[in-house]
């Protein structure tokens, strides 16, 4: 049967490492922050709504979306950040729903992934979408290695904390979830616990696993 897995994780947890490392292995992965981004058609109802909360300026001079300017706005506090959900959040759980629940005419005919990843960035906000999914996996590490990894990828430190202060802590993000993978260590400790979940589940994948 088809399984549904939702991976959950803060900044630099190795949440979007763990869904690639499945995704090469053979599963559909969802990115939900890409496919956010390319609801912002220029003169779209969605990219209006955010343009009116956020200032037109976010706009550039064809009316595509200024992402790095959105950032600065919609991060800002948790009002701002409520704000981009609820403009964002309905367009994007229909879309979710329509590729997990097709109609049943046409899912005899079109192929099903033995597994679908989403990878979820806002987890605290997306919760009742959680009814999609199968499982809910967690990828957690303590925050100071974290902010370590993230500044050695180029991230302020002040970047860091103003939009870790905005997401969950690890223990709520535990406590959303139905499996906690630890990512603490750098080394292949994250991918053998994924084979280990794979090979649990009896789920097997195009390579193999």
């Amino acid at each position: 049967m088809p399984f549904t897995l939702f991976v959950i994780g803060n900044i630099a947890s190795g949440k979007s490492t763990a869904c690639s490392y499945l995704a090469r292995s053979g599963a559909r992965h969802l990115d939900l922050d890409v496919i956010a981004k390319s609801f912002y058609v220029p003169g779209s109802a969605i990219v209006d709504s955010i343009a009116e909360a956020f200032g037109w300026d976010v706009l550039d001079e064809s009316g595509e979306v200024r992402s790095s300017v959105l950032a600065q706005r919609a991060f800002v506090d948790e009002g701002s950040v409520h704000q981009l959900n609820e403009i964002v959040h309905p367009v994007l759980l229909d879309y979710l729903s329509n590729i997990l629940l097709p109609v049943p005419c046409c899912s005899l005919v079109v192929p099903t992934p033995a597994l679908t990843v989403v990878e979820i960035s806002a987890p605290a906000s997306f919760t009742d979408a959680f009814g999609l999914a199968d499982e809910v996996i967690a990828i957690t590490a303590p925050l100071d290695t974290r902010r370590t990894r993230a500044i050695e990828r180029g991230m302020s430190g002040s970047d860091f904390d103003a939009r870790s202060d905005l997401q969950p802590s690890e223990d709520e993000l535990k406590m959303m979830a139905d499996t906690v993978i630890d990512n603490s260590v750098a080394d292949d400790t994250l991918f053998r616990s994924l084979d280990l979940w794979l090979e649990d589940r009896g789920i097997r994948l195009a390579d193999g696993k």
